[in-house]
């Protein structure tokens, strides 16, 4: 559905130790970025694919990045473990907690998931959604019914 999400970021450094904390446990890493005249920008994927793709970037008009209200990105992870593994590593490289791994039944029997806000505030979900899974599928995704 997605080619891509971006978040804006005021320091890439400090954005790529977080979001590779956060990203490892879900199978997803960093790739290379091909320079386009656009801004400084880190991006990850899942390995083997080229999308979707999530970019952190510096903003296109120079001014400082700030949180979108109401904005979020989810990511899919692979079992209530990795979510666990991802909050916890976002929390030890400056993330702040936004709400603690556990289930949502709210949301769906068998959602599992964890908020944080990264080192600019932007949100951030780790979600395992058992509602709509039935078994991993051999790229360590979770197979949709």
């Amino acid at each position: 559905m997605f080619s891509h999400v971006t978040v804006g970021v005021n320091d890439l450094s400090r954005a790529g130790r977080f979001y590779d904390a956060i990203l490892e446990p879900l199978g997803l890493r960093r790739r290379p970025v091909t320079p386009d005249g656009g801004p400084p920008s880190l991006c990850w994927i899942r390995p083997g694919e080229s999308l979707p793709r999530f970019y952190a970037y510096s903003p296109f008009n120079g001014l400082p990045a700030t949180p979108g209200n109401g904005s979020m990105v989810a990511f899919l992870a692979p079992s209530e473990a990795a979510v666990i593994a991802a909050h916890a590593a976002g929390l030890a490289a400056g993330g702040t907690d936004e709400g603690a791994p556990g289930p949502r039944p709210h949301y769906g029997d068998g959602y599992f998931g964890a908020y944080l806000r990264d080192p600019d505030g932007n949100k951030v979900h780790i979600v395992y959604r058992g509602d709509i899974t039935t078994q991993a599928s051999t790229s360590g995704r979770p197979a949709s019914t």
